[in-house]
């Protein structure tokens, strides 16, 4: 029952400034530039539908549940993204290794206890896919600040694959490929109606044609360890 009521109190939510997700969506397939097609628009409620628990909540423009965080409190070692069944897609692992650069690797489902290093990991299904590593040089007073890179697997690439600059504390963040065209943002949901306010808990994230909306969440998952 407490998750049913915060469903129905989520969708009331998305309902009542439905003209206005509908405005943003138009938007943003019109101003989608970097790639053929259109953009995929989710809305992130940083809250989970547990009211016990913290964590995310991720629908799309129909309200239907499409990711979500449980149990994530403090600053976790580990975090996993579920679909909207509860299923594993994703875990973010924090690195344990004495390092001044934070980095956080991401596997693919729930992966089993192992250390983030290549040849320590006990099968090839447990190795990360893809790293993410704060910016040391990262300068809070430039609007294009660099964030964190992305890059392709624990080890071997030397090279980002992606880059992610902006100000996540303000939620105004665009993921970047190696040419510099714009595979997902995070914009903050404005609302239309005088009065309403959905402040920093609230926010959207545009996935554009051709890059993985999983990846995409985990990113703002770990921009939320990062920089929260």
């Amino acid at each position: 029952m407490k998750i049913v009521r915060m469903w129905k109190s989520l969708s009331r939510t998305r309902s009542v400034h439905n003209h206005q997700e509908q405005h943003d969506h138009q938007e943003y397939k019109a101003t989608d530039n970097s790639t053929s097609g259109a953009c995929t628009s989710l809305t992130v409620w940083r809250k989970s539908l547990l009211i016990s628990c913290k964590g995310f909540t991720v629908i799309d423009t129909n309200g239907d549940l499409v990711y979500r965080v449980d149990n994530y409190v403090g600053h976790p070692e580990e975090v996993i993204l579920m679909d909207g069944s509860g299923k594993s897609v994703l875990t973010m692992r924090r690195r344990k290794k004495l390092n001044l650069i934070d980095t956080w690797f991401v596997h693919d489902g729930e992966a089993g206890n192992c250390c983030p290093i290549r040849s320590t990991f006990a099968a090839s299904k447990s190795m990360p896919t893809f790293y993410v590593r704060k910016n040391k040089n990262m300068l809070n007073t430039n609007p294009r600040s660099i964030l964190a890179y992305v890059y392709r697997e624990a080890c071997g690439h030397k090279r980002h694959t992606y880059m992610i600059e902006g100000s996540f504390t303000h939620r105004s963040c665009k993921v970047l490929d190696e040419s510099r065209n714009v595979v997902a943002e995070i914009k903050r949901k404005e609302a239309n109606i005088r009065g309403v306010s959905y402040g920093l808990d609230v926010f959207h994230l545009i996935v554009h044609s051709g890059f993985d909306s999983g990846l995409a969440m985990a990113l703002v998952l770990v921009l939320d360890q990062l920089f929260s």
